[in-house]
């Protein structure tokens, strides 16, 4: 992964195949940069209570698409016979560079790879910004976008989205826990780092004002636009916790063992999805028809294994 924004409860159908599935979309973009800041803007909802009485607001899995075999390319590409995809490779292990080849590999990566096969075509993976990567999936830098991306309102007005992915919310905290961090409300007077762009910044930023609102320190953020350099943060002690998504979570607690905790468990489970430009509904149906036969065929279902996900994080049955 190289862009994986106030915090409220919002409720949008979208339309997946011919069924229609309700998503609680709970959160917004907000643009953010690569400075600290300490409060946001938006009122607290009931994630921001106590930990004993936190709610887990969590979406259900979409909907399967129905089955198709028109594995038509469109004809709007980028370049003839490639797909050019946008991805935020500092995002394992959905989206990240192998170090002995310098490539992108992961998850999303292999998942867009054999989707792109079915159509046809060659994927390409270009490192993209997660700030700004679906305006750039609407400036025709990239023909799709996949990068971790949580599906709510705000994104579904620049983009359409192929949910592929069910992903939570969870804190990363030192071997431990010596600061006892369970959950977002006990944050407050913490140091915490984030990466920019994303739905867990705005989720902060809605806890900090949370915070001093009950006469309490706000979080001191550290943002940065790369996910890496967030968790290199907490392996300098210079922050108290990250947030980041759950599968985020789990591939580092794996890769340093001995050195992170899980802070409390994971909350807030929503689709994410492949973005494609609004209205296109060419590139949509392709994208729709090359997930269904990958699913269908297997192959989804290997992925997950390779690279140790939770199956509870499939999408359909």
């Amino acid at each position: 992964m190289s862009p994986k924004k106030s915090w409220r409860h919002i409720a949008k159908s979208i339309i997946i195949g011919f069924a229609f599935v309700a998503l609680p979309l709970l959160l917004l973009l907000s643009a953010c940069g690569n400075s600290a800041t300490t409060t946001g803007s938006g009122t607290p909802t009931s994630n921001m209570l106590p930990c004993s009485s936190a709610v887990n607001n969590s979406s259900p899995p979409p909907t399967p698409y129905p089955p198709t075999t028109n594995f038509s390319a469109p004809n709007d590409l980028i370049s003839k016979g490639t797909l050019i995809v946008g991805s935020d490779t500092t995002y394992p292990p959905q989206e990240f560079i192998d170090t002995a080849t310098g490539n992108p590999i992961g998850f999303d990566v292999d998942l867009i790879t054999a989707m792109a096969q079915k159509l046809g075509l060659k994927a390409v993976v270009k490192t993209a910004n997660f700030d700004t990567i679906l305006d750039d999936l609407n400036a025709k830098r990239y023909d799709v976008v996949i990068s971790a991306i949580s599906i709510n309102s705000d994104r579904l007005q620049k983009a359409d989205f192929v949910p592929y992915f069910q992903s939570g919310q969870s804190l990363i905290v030192p071997k431990g826990n010596p600061m006892s961090i369970k959950c977002l409300p006990n944050l407050c007077g913490s140091k915490v780092g984030v990466q920019s762009g994303t739905i867990e910044l705005d989720a902060l930023n809605v806890q900090s004002k949370a915070c001093t609102g009950a006469g309490k320190p706000g979080i001191q953020l550290t943002v940065l636009k790369d996910q890496t350099a967030v968790i290199q943060l907490l392996v300098d002690h210079r922050v108290d916790a990250t947030f980041q998504d759950s599968p985020v979570t789990d591939y580092y607690l794996k890769q340093n063992a001995g050195q992170f905790d899980i802070g409390g468990t994971v909350i807030n489970t929503v689709p994410e999805g492949i973005a494609v430009r609004k209205g296109d509904t060419s590139m949509l149906d392709a994208m729709r028809a090359a997930f269904t036969a990958v699913k269908n065929g297997g192959t989804y279902d290997s992925l997950f294994t390779k690279w140790q996900l939770n199956a509870s994080q499939k999408v359909g049955s």
